[in-house]
């Protein structure tokens, strides 16, 4: 029958992922949480902040101190934080490449992951396309980049990595009935051809939880999230290199064979069992 998914690192069933915005003093408690529990975090930035230093911002060392050394990954957020779905074509596109070219300089790295900055696509002035601006943000080298405005429990992964869709904000009111929905779920459980892996994405600006005096929010998500043994806790860009590592994936014509060309082992789910396909081999089935 061939009914096969993609499974996560050491054939895990789940995934889990944090997006913050802005780059703000208060990301360095939140760094410190979420690395506690052993949750990965995509932060992103606005380079403007690190070129010329604002108050309420991080500077370029206590980022690499509580993003980069501790495993997270920084990601484009605009070198200004304009919103390309309002900005003229010229000015979003110089916001979002400068923006990169000065985060690369700064930390002698490659950055592909972006958050759209402000409404980003989310409001487009009647003269703007989303089929164009997503044009431009790929040929600019952007490899994903999180959209928001629809939170939802559907915890699927992006049909389209330029408009990635988040599952919720922290301040989502289903936050923790939708993580322990997600929790719930058991693969054996579920129908064959449901199998599919399972995504929780959550989003947000830390300095929310000094604003609403709620930093007991994400120590409770982390508490009730972190430690399982079924989810793989990744950054954005971790996700979306092994994603398509699995879109890589050849199949002979009968689909008795997969070859595995990507430099990284990839986990697949095929007919209810799970194997792992290593860089360079291929895998027979009988």
């Amino acid at each position: 029958m061939r009914y096969m998914f993609m499974r996560f690192p050491e054939g895990k069933f789940k995934a889990l992922t944090l997006s913050y915005d802005d780059g703000v003093t208060a990301d360095k408690r939140l760094s410190d949480i979420i690395t506690e529990y052993g949750i990965k975090c995509t932060f992103n930035i606005n380079s403007c902040n690190i070129t010329e230093p604002k108050k309420g911002k991080l500077t370029a060392e206590e980022i690499r101190e509580y993003f980069i050394n501790r495993g997270h990954e920084i990601a484009n957020h605009g070198q200004r934080h304009i919103a390309p779905g309002i900005a003229s074509y010229p000015l979003a596109i110089a916001d979002i490449l400068n923006s990169r070219i000065e985060l690369e300089k700064t930390f002698d790295m490659i950055v592909r992951g972006m958050a759209y900055p402000d409404s980003g696509i989310v409001r487009l002035h009647s003269d703007r396309d989303l089929g164009e601006i997503k044009s431009f943000v790929k040929n600019l080298g952007i490899a994903y980049s999180r959209t928001l405005g629809s939170d939802n429990n559907n915890f699927m992964m992006p049909n389209d990595w330029l408009e990635w869709m988040p599952t919720a904000h922290h301040n989502n009111k289903n936050l923790m009935v939708w993580l322990e929905e997600f929790l719930s779920f058991k693969e054996s459980e579920l129908y064959l051809t449901r199998r599919y892996p399972r995504l929780f994405y959550l989003w947000g600006h830390s300095y929310e939880y000094d604003n609403n005096n709620n930093w007991e929010v994400i120590e409770n998500f982390c508490k009730m999230a972190s430690g399982k043994e079924d989810i793989w806790y990744a950054t954005n860009i971790e996700i979306y290199e092994y994603a398509k590592a699995y879109d890589r994936l050849i199949s002979s014509a009968d689909g008795n064979k997969l070859y595995n060309p990507s430099l990284i082992d990839v986990w697949v789910h095929i007919d209810g069992n799970t194997y792992c396909i290593k860089s360079g081999e291929t895998l027979v089935l009988e």
